[in-house]
């Protein structure tokens, strides 16, 4: 299945400064890009306005010194295009034309920084990041390593889906049924069941199930049966 391309699709392997720098440095600049952006409509007009054209410009930059291509960052803001047009028309015919820019802009750089770190980062570091920032919980009861695999397990699941809506589209089309509305969704949920099973059978043989213990009550009823 084409969806199986999804998975792979994130990291980007290099040796650019932007690859060999640490995870939590690329987080607080990350934090530091958003934060940024978040303020900038709380400042005047022109000050926003410069800050979010730098940052969006820095973050670009960012971008090629990492070596990523010009179409991973099109792909980017392609997805969001729709969002980015209606949100930008309706802040030009409120507020101006600079306004408009101005969100268009720190919502552009938001996404684009978000997407260096994920396409310079290997998923098990990220896990791993992800693992040590929850670690401060565990005091509180909180598991970090199970809920590191519960972000894999979405990381890989959702581009699965996306990839299954992709095959099923080709495949209706090709058959006339594009504009079957069965045809395009229940092949997409028997995938998604399917792979939900795969994946929970795998979890639970090796052990990465239920927290609870399963064998403590086999074991009781067996001694219970052997001392009738």
């Amino acid at each position: 299945m084409r969806g199986h391309a999804f998975l792979v699709a994130g990291y980007v392997p290099g040796t650019s400064p932007v690859h060999r720098m640490p995870l939590g440095a690329k987080a607080v600049l990350l934090l530091a890009v958003a934060v940024l952006c978040l303020a900038s409509p709380f400042v005047s007009l022109w000050a926003g306005v410069i800050a979010t054209t730098a940052t969006l410009a820095v973050v670009a930059g960012a971008h090629f010194l990492a070596g990523l291509p010009w179409l991973r960052m099109w792909r980017a803001v392609r997805m969001m295009l729709i969002f980015l047009v209606l949100i930008g028309g309706y802040q030009w015919w409120q507020n101006g034309p600079w306004v408009a820019w101005q969100v268009i802009a720190a919502i552009v750089s938001t996404v684009l920084a978000s997407n260096i770190l994920t396409a310079t980062t290997p998923v098990d570091e990220l896990l791993d990041g992800l693992a040590a920032m929850v670690q401060p919980l565990a005091r509180f009861g909180a598991d970090p390593e199970r809920f590191a695999l519960t972000v894999a397990l979405m990381l890989r699941s959702i581009p699965f889906v996306i990839g299954a809506f992709g095959d099923v589209r080709d495949a209706a089309r090709a058959r006339g049924l594009e504009r079957n509305l069965v045809a395009r969704s229940l092949p997409v949920v028997i995938a998604t069941v399917g792979y939900a099973r795969a994946t929970g059978e795998a979890l639970a043989a090796r052990g990465l199930g239920d927290p609870a213990d399963p064998v403590g009550p086999v074991d009781s009823v067996d001694s219970a049966d052997d001392g009738e």
